[in-house]
């Protein structure tokens, strides 16, 4: 059988960018790209990407493909198989089987809705919405998606052949609500995006579906949204500051 000379070679990845995104730490940002489009953020490029004849024609597209590094997890390393957290975190699969962010060279893609591409003195932005993606996260490649060739019409997985059903309804508590117009200059989809991130239920696994009398925080932008799970409905409690 042939035999590829280079194929133990190592390679080299440089980023090209930068995300910026309301998700400052891992717990809380949707599982896939799109689940939440009140998530607006943008690719802060960077070196020789940060160029306007790399985004020439960029807009003639009404997606993009983010191709970035999973950073914060490249130290822990991967093994072959994983528990999605789609089957309960209960049961193993193969990792290439699975969108595991613990993967042999950490790399990872997201689908995403172009809003648009922007200057800002010498430096140059994509605009995006339905991010998934934590703050400061690597960007490796930008890749216009192509409906005819990336959305296959009979493709289907028996893994995950729809997106998740919303697990959580969400109410504010007065203060929260009091909290919410303070900040609705800075950020106007402020409530609809808390509304969506927990939706999800951004619990983990074992703790859905019990009782569980525990506040927790998320981090939004620089902000600390305070919640807790009551009888299947999450309450926002307080909206504060982190700084």
């Amino acid at each position: 059988m042939p035999t590829n000379s280079n194929f133990s070679q190592n390679h080299s990845l440089s980023p090209i960018g930068e995300i910026q995104s309301p998700f400052k730490e891992k717990f809380g940002i949707p599982r896939q790209p799109g689940l939440c489009d009140a998530v607006i953020g943008s690719i802060k490029l960077s070196g020789d990407s940060n160029n306007e004849m790399a985004l020439k024609d960029l807009t003639a597209h009404s997606h993009i493909w983010i191709l970035f590094l999973f950073h914060e997890n490249l130290k822990q390393g991967w093994k072959p198989s994983v528990r999605p957290p789609r089957l309960g975190g209960n049961e193993k699969m193969g990792v290439f089987a699975t969108r595991s962010p613990f993967r042999p060279n950490g790399i990872g893609m997201s689908a995403v809705k172009l809003i648009g591409v922007r200057q800002l003195g010498k430096q140059w932005f994509v605009d995006v919405q339905g991010l998934d993606l934590l703050d400061g996260t690597p960007v490796v490649d930008i890749k216009p998606y192509i409906p005819y060739s990336d959305s296959i019409e009979n493709a289907h997985s028996e893994l995950a052949e729809s997106a998740p059903e919303h697990s959580l309804s969400v109410v504010f508590s007065k203060k929260a609500n009091t909290q919410i117009a303070l900040y609705q200059k800075t950020y106007p989809q402020l409530s609809l995006l808390i509304e969506q991130v927990l939706q999800q239920d951004p619990r983990p696994s074992y703790k859905q579906n019990k009782t569980d009398d525990k506040i927790y925080g998320i981090l939004l932008y620089n902000l600390n949204i305070r919640w807790q799970v009551t009888n299947n409905q999450c309450e926002v409690l307080e909206i504060a500051s982190s700084d």
